[in-house]
């Protein structure tokens, strides 16, 4: 399995690559969320339904400019949103029509998350834009705290690992609802 720098990933990336890169708590398994044969194809190896939604990983807020629908929340939720990012908190946010069903799955809004992690940063702003972001496990077995425990089955079927350790938390990102505030995972 080739190792790939975050310029490596990218350009893999915008040719509808599927790839592992270390998140702030898990690794994560990603693709370009426009590319709906590669989203398609993340889902086929995570065995995961479309409805339940994916996560959109970006480092830095401008590149989710248009996907997100903020006008819909009241300035109190949309400030207590932003008081949290970067880091490692994802909440789910109304969205445009930009963002495709492949994407929001049965939801109405998307999860997003701006990442503190330098490998998520360099990977975003290498690629130009977010990226989905779902744990490198197959469904319903624990997430991957490190490198080397990545499923072997999940590895032959991706196109790269980018190099770098994940951030060291101890379980995955929390998400909240940006309507209500309220906590949907601890």
């Amino acid at each position: 399995m080739p190792q790939l720098t975050p310029t490596e990933a990218a350009n893999a990336l915008l040719r509808g690559a599927v790839i592992a890169y270390p998140t702030e708590a898990v690794w994560g398994l990603g693709c370009d969320p426009f590319d709906e044969a590669a989203v398609t194809r993340l889902l086929a190896i995570k065995q995961r339904p479309v409805e339940k939604g994916l996560i959109l990983i970006v480092g830095a807020l401008w590149q989710i400019d248009g996907l997100l629908d903020w006008e819909s929340l009241p300035p109190p939720r949309r400030e207590a949103v932003l008081a949290t990012w970067p880091g490692p908190n994802t909440w789910i946010v109304p969205t445009t029509a930009r963002v495709p069903r492949w994407i929001t799955g049965a939801h109405d809004g998307v999860a997003v998350r701006v990442s503190d992690h330098p490998t998520v940063i360099a990977l975003c702003a290498a690629f130009g834009g977010p990226l989905v972001s779902t744990s490198a496990n197959l469904s319903g077995e624990p997430p991957v705290h490190a490198r080397e425990a990545l499923d072997p089955r999940l590895l032959v079927q991706l196109d790269g690992v980018t190099e770098g350790e994940t951030g060291g938390l101890a379980s995955p990102t929390t998400i909240r609802d940006a309507r209500s505030g309220a906590q949907l995972r601890a």
